[in-house]
């Protein structure tokens, strides 16, 4: 099982890194509360189409190791860079989902993008979701610190009580088994109660609005019509506008969780947007490469 050492202070930091050795590469930013295993529905089928795909579980999240500091986006963003650095990756696509979208674009604008080709924002929180005098049209901030206590107050009923709204259930074709949504909460609660708050911190206070137009390089936006968690108009089509070369693709009827509701969907946005791939097998299960 893979680890290396933020650049930071040293956390032990979990990462996947499946498929060929050579390709494409892609770089994997999960959710809050979630490690990379999130992305089973895309890392899986673009390793075995020939893409290398590496997966991040943040500080505190995942088989990463739980600490007290870090949880502000400059350290998150200096954790991902410390990755690319540790495999020595070059021209990368970094792929970011929710608050992975903000590590994706101050990773880029704090460390350039001489590793990175290219990004895809999936459902993003950037350029920011709360009131602030950047971002007038934003969530008030009192809504957010009631929400805030009811999080704190109990973790699993406030994921279950979210859910139907992640998925955007309601909608058409947004299936998920009541067995998947098990199995998120309890990925979700393997995130320490300090990781998860200090993530929720930071997408508090989060404001991008003068960072997006230095982004150097082709951005990929993808985002659901109704997803409640970040409002495609707050977010998505803003984050698209902002961006020097964006291209802004919206799902019909997708939630938050379109990873999972539309996943064949964005599986092969991103691979269209990588480009082609090696077509070489996957790594064979168990075949683990360590410190490459």
């Amino acid at each position: 099982m893979p680890y290396f050492a933020s650049p930071v202070d040293g956390a032990r930091l979990h990462y996947a890194d499946h498929g060929p050795a050579t390709g494409p590469v892609a770089v994997f930013a999960a959710s809050a509360y979630l490690g990379h295993d999130m992305c089973e529905h895309q890392m899986l089928p673009l390793a075995e189409a020939g893409y290398r795909c590496v997966g991040l579980d943040r500080r505190g999240h995942g088989r990463s190791e739980d600490t007290w500091t870090g949880y502000d986006l400059d350290t998150l963003a200096d954790d991902l860079h410390g990755l690319l650095d540790h495999l020595d990756l070059r021209e990368v696509t970094l792929v970011g989902h929710s608050v992975g979208t903000a590590e994706v674009v101050r990773c880029l604008t704090r460390h350039g993008s001489a590793r990175v080709a290219r990004a895809a924002l999936v459902a993003g929180v950037s350029p920011g979701l709360v009131r602030s005098p950047g971002l007038p049209a934003g969530v008030d901030p009192a809504v957010v610190q009631a929400d805030d206590e009811v999080f704190r107050r109990d973790r699993a009923a406030y994921f279950a009580a979210s859910a139907d709204d992640f998925f955007a259930v309601h909608r058409p074709g947004n299936e998920v088994s009541p067995e998947y949504v098990r199995h998120l909460i309890d990925r979700c609660l393997t995130a320490t109660p300090r990781a998860s708050n200090g993530v929720r911190a930071v997408v508090a206070g989060l404001d991008l609005t003068a960072e997006l137009p230095t982004v150097g390089v082709p951005v990929l936006v993808v985002h659901g019509t109704h997803d409640t968690s970040a409002p495609v108009g707050l977010t998505g089509e803003r984050a698209a506008r902002l961006v020097p070369d964006g291209t802004l693709k919206v799902y019909e009827n997708g939630g938050h969780g379109l990873f999972t509701t539309h996943a064949e969907l964005l599986t092969a946005d991103l691979r269209e947007f990588l480009g082609p791939g090696t077509g070489r097998a996957a790594v064979p299960a168990g075949a683990e490469r360590t410190g490459r």
